[in-house]
């Protein structure tokens, strides 16, 4: 008889509601990247684990309980993160779907969570009646030493997790103390690589899985196989509207942000090309280097991309990167190893409202330079604009739209401001009073219920319509398009414009 399953490693689908209509050409499926390497780290100690990636084959409620029911995992652990790093909490729209259908229909499975919005609001998640256990941080060590566990009698003494009892009917929460991170000097052998061999695929490996529309260059056929990985988690600063590095979070108090866990652990360049050549025997050619911060350190960086252009893999790959670290000197070295996107975050047209929102470690440069230093060097660029900032007014957000028309990027986000959980921002509109969305879906940038942060002189409203509107006004820009079909074509500037046609529905709007 086979061994029972140890851990069901789910990855929830929340994309009909987080993208609306976009979910079903334009946006993308990604590989569950933390529930790969969950499942890697455990599998390597010796437990028996699955992944069932919801996302990726559009589970229904009913199919997705069915194909648990067939597994039947001691633990059953949803990995709760998102597309974008920042946007974890979108994605507890589907798991918390999910975990009500399979309490109702497989009562005796403990249900775990983890993931960026467990870590931010652990307590809120554990009062879901549907989650049994919350993994704190990144959750690794306590994860394999639950695993080890009955699930039962052994709670209270797992440091990194929260549990449950039933005393006299009335239902306790419990939070332990904090488990230590990954530290850099274990992180290639805790964390050892991703378990590609589990996710589900119709004819290919990652067949399944379509990279961002932009990253292909706008073109559909090239969308798939698609994977992603990181290099290093976490990130050296601190910006008012991030929660990225709350995986980091060992603070249980109250008044605690991911502000006060910034930081970064790399795996070593041999780590990392062990993943790419295992992904190029795989068959992938788009790859997303998912750090939050890849073109930072000369030191982790540098010895990736010359080993990738030493032997000649064949990624076109998209990187982060902020304004203010861009060395025009490396530029080449990250073209030839293939890095044919860099992603920057701009955030805001206007300078005080930038350096307010970066708790100013936003160095002033010219921000066209740096747009014309990396066209120079032939990769694309994707620019990161928030819209409806605490002090934004219709001046400032009109500057950030006109800023973006002017420098004309292959590629353009613009999003409404969100105070996400677990950020500095969603602790100061607590302290403030600041109205905050009721649902997850109210934190999703692209949902029907989106309802961003008001300015002091804006309503959520009218961030929104503003948002809204700069985004078409950019997509339909003939300058735009232009760039577009000269540099890849008129079939991607078509696709581009069909795209367009599709409008999002917004509560707020009266829609």
């Amino acid at each position: 008889m086979d061994k029972q399953l140890d851990a069901l490693f789910i990855s929830p689908d929340s994309s009909s509601k987080a993208y609306q209509d976009l979910s079903k050409v334009y946006s993308a499926i990604e590989p569950p990247t933390w529930a790969l390497l969950l499942a890697e780290s455990c599998r390597k100690l010796g437990f028996g684990v699955g992944i069932l990636d919801c996302d990726a084959e559009r589970l229904s409620l009913d199919t997705a309980v069915a194909r648990i029911r067939e597994a039947n995992p001691r633990l059953i652990v949803f990995v709760v993160y998102g597309q974008n790093p920042n946007s974890g909490t979108t994605s507890m729209i589907g798991a918390v779907s999910l975990a009500k259908e399979v309490t109702k229909e497989l009562p005796d499975i403990p249900i775990c969570f983890v993931g960026s919005h467990t870590s931010a609001l652990p307590r809120e998640v554990l009062a879901n009646p549907s989650v049994d256990i919350v993994l704190f941080n990144e959750g690794v060590y306590a994860l394999h030493n639950l695993l080890r566990s009955d699930l039962d009698k052994d709670l209270p003494k797992i440091r990194g997790i929260g549990y449950k009892t039933s005393e006299s009917g009335e239902i306790r929460l419990h939070l332990n103390a904090p488990e230590r991170l990954v530290a850099q000097n274990e992180i290639d052998y805790v964390l050892p690589g991703y378990a590609w061999d589990l996710l589900p695929y119709i004819e290919k490996p990652l067949d399944l899985y379509r990279s961002h529309f932009w990253h292909a260059d706008f073109d559909h056929e090239k969308r798939s196989p698609f994977a992603a990985i990181y290099t290093s988690l976490g990130c050296n600063f601190a910006c008012d509207f991030c929660m990225i590095n709350i995986i980091n979070r060992q603070d249980r108090g109250d008044d605690v942000s991911a502000a006060d866990s910034k930081g970064m652990r790399f795996w070593s360049p041999e780590w990392v090309i062990r993943q790419m050549e295992s992904l190029q025997y795989l068959g992938v050619q788009t790859l997303r280097i998912s750090d939050e911060m890849f073109f930072l350190n000369r030191r982790y960086y540098q010895p990736i991309l010359e080993q990738i252009r030493e032997r000649e893999f064949d990624f076109s790959m998209w990187a982060y990167s902020r304004i203010d670290t861009i060395r025009p000197s490396a530029l080449k070295l990250f073209k030839q190893a293939g890095v044919n996107w860099l992603a920057l975050g701009v955030e805001a047209g206007n300078p005080n409202v930038r350096r307010e929102i970066s708790k100013g470690s936003f160095k002033d440069i010219n921000i066209r330079d740096v747009r014309t230093q990396i066209g120079d060097a032939d990769i694309n660029i994707i620019s990161n604009y928030i819209v409806g900032f605490p002090d934004d007014t219709p001046e400032t957000m009109n500057q950030t739209l006109d800023l973006a028309l002017e420098l004309n990027t292959e590629m353009a986000n613009i999003y409404p401001c969100q105070a996400l959980p677990g950020s500095p921002m969603h602790l100061e509109a607590q302290r403030k009073g600041w109205k905050l969305p009721e649902s997850y879906e109210g934190y999703a940038f692209l949902s029907y219920d989106c309802e961003p942060l008001p300015t002091s002189t804006v309503s959520a409203a009218e961030v929104l319509k503003f948002r809204d509107e700069a985004w078409q006004t950019y997509f339909t820009n003939p300058e735009y398009l232009q760039l577009i079909e000269g540099r890849f074509g008129i079939k991607q500037r078509k696709n581009i414009e069909d795209m367009t046609k599709i409008r999002l529905k917004r509560r707020i709007l009266g829609d």
